[in-house]
């Protein structure tokens, strides 16, 4: 099922819900689509609503403020781009660059996206250990930037255009 990013009325995002949710709030007028995929449409007899990547809440909404985006191997894969730290192909595994063994833990700048192969080539040793190199050093993700990761906007690429510039 779509992902759909949900910003507060303020234009921060908040979370992400299925397309499912997102329709049911734009019908209730609880949020505005902001962005929509190009050429997708839901039709019904009385409706006929673009499908929604991005909506926008009508009305503000307080949240307690999160310092820390939560740790998932999701995430993880989804921070570094589904490529591997070591080789630069495909990753569809989490290495971790101290191993849990050696005290290592699950934390952003502990954990890497991994091939199969490099994974397993490590194994449980440190990357000087096996004599490997990362192509790139992990990092943690701001919890707005772990958010618009999921849906392949980075705040580094520049603001998408349907987002308006503060003035």
């Amino acid at each position: 099922m779509r992902e759909t990013l949900v910003l507060n009325a303020s234009f921060e995002p908040l979370s992400t819900v299925t397309l499912r949710r997102a329709v049911v709030l734009v019908m209730q007028d609880k949020a505005v689509v902001e962005h929509a995929h190009p050429g997708l449409r839901i039709r019904a007899a009385s409706m006929d609503v673009p499908v929604p990547q991005v909506i926008r809440l009508s009305r503000y909404v307080r949240v307690p403020f999160r310092r820390r985006a939560p740790w998932s191997r999701r995430g993880v894969l989804v921070r570094d781009q589904h490529r591997c730290a070591y080789c630069g192909r495909r990753a569809t595994t989490v290495d971790h660059v101290v191993p849990r063994s050696h005290g290592g833990g699950d934390t952003w700048l502990n954990t890497v996206a991994s091939c199969a192969e490099d994974n397993h080539r490590k194994a449980d040793r440190t990357p000087e250990q096996a004599g490997m190199q990362l192509l790139r050093r992990p990092f943690e993700p701001t919890p707005a930037d772990a958010l618009l990761s999921t849906l392949g906007v980075s705040v580094r690429d520049g603001l998408p255009e349907w987002l308006p510039v503060p003035a």
